[in-house]
């Protein structure tokens, strides 16, 4: 039936038209101030009329398109008035507190999804991060779903967007730039995401074209939003990964508020799924809270705090993994002594301010300090023996290609400090202009040693580096005389500082042009840093980007907007940037520079009488002074030298809406291309060249038993260019891993939610949200690459390509409760 559905969606975008409604729809449940429904509320807006029942459920139709205010009034209690300007067929949730003692007044309340829309802006419901099944469970696991948005790792958080890299997007949590740790190499070590679901109230996400008031990054904004209670609260989570547990609090004269939640996880599940086995004990917690205090009704402030401990023991026992052609089945057998002990320690704080100076000039002062203190410390000695096999067995090695060991050690230690302090303005005027500014200061304090060297052997015979000037080793079959070096090594020792100094300005304005209605929005930013070091002293540079928008809303029946964005985007160097290959820091990296251009349609309409929306994008970068990289797993090491210019085109499409009745779904697609020139020789593939993206994400519930949910979470990608040795030149040797193909779904069984009406049993009535489920992890338990191992035959001089296979088929417990 869900497949019919599917190709009904697609043929009608081809085939059919559409009648379109110039409505939009508010409801929600009202309460008093004891949290009882109130019945027979009158809301009035526009000559229309409704009255909430005897569950305190009301919906209203009002106009679209403009500002129109709602009236609630009832015979005890004190009036309510809310204003709203809302698109087309939008559907905006209200639930008001009536009071008996004060008039209440609703204009903040004014539709904000409108203001994304123009700005091409998509809103993530929190309520589908929480049911949406994934490895890595989250924000970031819905957003791998999103057009534009690329990821082959299940077990990272981290993802690519339109071409860039992990370290080229931006994550705000209300208002502060929040940071990954440094030293992450692979997928499993990373633990936690810095934002917790739990506190969230809303999620925004930019992939690209974005306003002069985000920062200095290259590809995306992530902006969060955590909530500020109005009521106490308590929600509980708890599955075979972990668990997590939040509190909200609120004072009795309601000027104190806060959201608190602590987590826990433990991904031994996942990786003794993969083909090494192991003695795995991670520690990955956190707490984090946000405290909301009104000083007056003009004046808050808020505290953002996090402690973050995450713990990684490794000790890898052995490894079989099967490979080659149906004609000539291979195996790898790794064999290890030794292990990894990893931990990465963050503290984080942020103080924010807000004053309302009056109803249309507000000011905010915000500062916050992160501090991370990390360590890698690792001896591994792995010794494999590679050869063909009979009747999958492994352990029936009929023909020995190759043996040999691999020794890896690593002892690096990282300490920084980053302190930011920053103010923001926001006027607004009676014309429907409002001027926005921002002035920022961050200081980063780094220090850094990175000690880590590899050394390979054949058949008994070291492996040389592949050096130029190293004379060629040709055992057994003749001796070797030459020296013998690590084949791979990094000694660096960096104590550096950078200071950056970085503000923006922009103007917004709603216009019209004959009948239709235009938005403006024009920006610009500047940064101006400067490195220094123990060895080290940079030149100042500066760089200024400006940047702009323009939205219009033709008056036509249906409801469609069209979107020019773009400008100048410029990423002066992080600390991760400024260090190459060799682990040296070079203080004056330039920023790389993107000329960026989006254009976009966005179409809202209704089908089997439910709202849909779809949304086009059509981008194009040009960069230059491009810091060329590469990429092994999550880490990410730069050639730190600017010797480059690159490009990225492409398209991405998304439809969403209610393929099944109240509930909400998409389905994502996305073109992808880009390319560098490397000291002129040349355009080839980035590391991040993904060039085609499918994803859907999918919610649905059994007709006779409405309780009982599916979630799905489906993603395609086509192969990364990552399968080659991180020591090779891209020119002479490219190799792509195998498409990243995954599906993951969840079933659950829901006792109470926010549409149930609890009646039989009652200690189910002290919950809001109950419900038990089952989750499947790569439900067709497709093998998926991250990166390939390199071996050597001893005798034909070939090297073999082993997958280093990602997690297979997992099956996990998931409990939801909510007070």
């Amino acid at each position: 039936m869900n497949q019919i559905k599917l190709i009904a969606v697609f043929l009608f975008l081809c085939t059919t038209s559409i009648s379109f409604a110039q409505k939009a729809h508010v409801k929600g449940v009202i309460l008093d101030e004891q949290k009882h429904p109130v019945a027979g509320v009158n809301i009035s807006s526009s000559g229309n009329v409704s009255q909430s029942d005897s569950d305190g459920f009301y919906e209203i139709i009002v106009p679209s398109g403009k500002k129109i205010s709602l009236i609630f009034t009832h015979v005890s209690l004190k009036m309510m008035s809310l204003t709203v300007h809302l698109a087309s067929n939008e559907i905006f949730v209200f639930n008001p507190l009536m009071s008996s003692s004060e008039e209440q007044m609703g204009e903040v309340f004014v539709s904000s999804k409108s203001k994304k829309r123009i700005q091409g802006i998509a809103n993530v419901d929190v309520a589908t991060i929480k049911k949406i099944p994934g490895a890595n469970a989250g924000i970031e696991n819905i957003l791998k779903t999103l057009p534009g948005v690329n990821s082959n790792n299940e077990l990272s958080t981290q993802y690519a967007v339109r071409g860039g890299n992990y370290d080229e997007n931006l994550v705000y949590v209300n208002e502060v730039e929040v940071y990954r740790p440094f030293l992450i190499r692979s997928g499993q070590q990373e633990g936690l995401s810095f934002t917790n679901t739990d506190l969230v109230q809303n999620v925004d996400f930019s992939a690209g074209g974005f306003q002069a008031k985000f920062g200095d990054k290259l590809s995306s904004v992530l902006d969060i939003t955590y909530r500020k209670p109005t009521q106490f609260g308590a929600s509980l989570e708890a599955s075979l990964l972990g668990g997590s547990i939040s509190v909200d609090a609120v004072s009795k004269n309601k000027k104190w508020s806060a959201v608190t939640g602590v987590r826990y996880r433990n991904n031994s599940l996942l990786v003794n799924s993969q083909d090494t086995q192991t003695n795995y004990t991670p520690t990955f917690a956190d707490i984090q809270t946000n405290v909301n205090y009104d000083i007056s009704k003009k004046w808050q402030m808020s505290f953002l705090g996090n402690i973050s401990q995450n713990k990684y023991l490794y000790q890898p026992l052995t490894r079989e993994t099967k490979f080659g052609t149906i004609d000539q089945p291979m195996a790898l057998a790794v064999y290890y002594e030794g292990r990894e002990r990893d931990q990465y320690n963050t503290y984080f704080g942020a103080l924010k301010t807000t004053y309302k100076a009056s109803p249309t000039f507000t000011l905010k002062l915000i500062g916050s300090l992160f501090h991370t203190i990390e360590q890698e410390h690792f001896d591994i000695l792995a010794q494999y023996r590679l050869g063909n096999i009979e009747n999958e067995d492994t352990s029936n090695v009929d023909f020995t290609r190759g043996i040999g060991s691999q020794l890896s050690h690593a002892r690096n230690d990282l300490d920084a400090l980053i302190a930011n302090a920053e103010i923001k303005g926001f006027k607004e005027w009676k014309n429907d202009s409002q001027l926005e500014f921002g002035l920022k200061y961050t200081r980063e304090s780094i220090r850094d040693r990175i000690v880590e060297w590899e050394m390979i052997d054949s058949a008994g015979f070291s492996i040389n580096p592949p050096i130029a000037f190293l004379p060629k080793n040709n055992q057994p079959y003749k001796p070797y005389t030459g020296p013998l070096l690590p084949y791979q090594e990094v000694r660096a020792t960096n104590f550096n500082t950078i200071n950056r100094f970085s503000g923006y300005a922009q103007w917004n304005k709603k216009s019209e042009i004959g009948s239709s209605q235009v938005w403006y929005n024009l920006g610009a930013r500047f940064q101006s840093w400067n490195v220094s070091g123990s060895a080290v002293e940079g030149k100042t540079q500066t760089v200024f980007s400006p940047r702009a928008q323009f939205t219009l809303k033709p008056d036509w029946d249906m409801d469609m907007l069209f979107r020019l964005s773009g400008g100048l985007y410029h990423q002066p160097p992080f600390y991760r940037e400024l260090r190459d290959l060799n682990g040296v820091v070079n203080p004056n990296v330039k920023a790389q520079e993107s000329v960026h251009i989006v254009l976009g349609n966005d179409y809202n309409f209704k089908m089997w009488n439910r709202p849909f929306k779809w949304v086009t994008e059509l981008y194009y970068k040009s960069l230059s002074d491009v810091n060329v990289y590469s990429i092994d797993n999550v880490r990410i090491r730069y050639v730190a030298n600017n010797n480059a210019k690159a490009y990225a085109q492409g398209v991405d499409f998304r439809l969403n809406g209610e393929f099944v009745p109240g509930t909400e779904s998409w389905i994502s697609f996305g073109y992808l291309k880009t390319e560098e020139n490397y000291e002129n020789k040349g355009y080839i593939a980035r590391p991040t060249d993904q060039r085609l993206k499918f994803a859907m994400l999918f919610q649905d519930y059994m007709p006779s038993i409405p309780s009982v949910k599916l979630y799905l979470n489906l993603v395609y990608n086509t192969g990364l260019p990552g399968g080659a040795p991180a020591y090779s030149d891209p020119y002479l040797y490219q190799r792509r891993l195998n498409d990243y193909r995954r599906a993951d779904v969840g079933f659950a069984k829901v006792f109470v939610d926010g549409n149930t009406k609890v009646a039989k049993a009652k200690w189910l009535k002290n919950f809001k949200e109950l419900s038990v489920g089952v989750e499947i992890f790569n439900l067709f338990n497709n093998q998926n690459a991250i990166t390939n191992t390199w071996v050597r035959d001893v005798y034909s001089k070939n090297q073999y390509a082993i997958p280093n296979y990602m997690t297979s088929r997992v099956f996990n417990v998931k409990l939801n409760a909510r007070l």
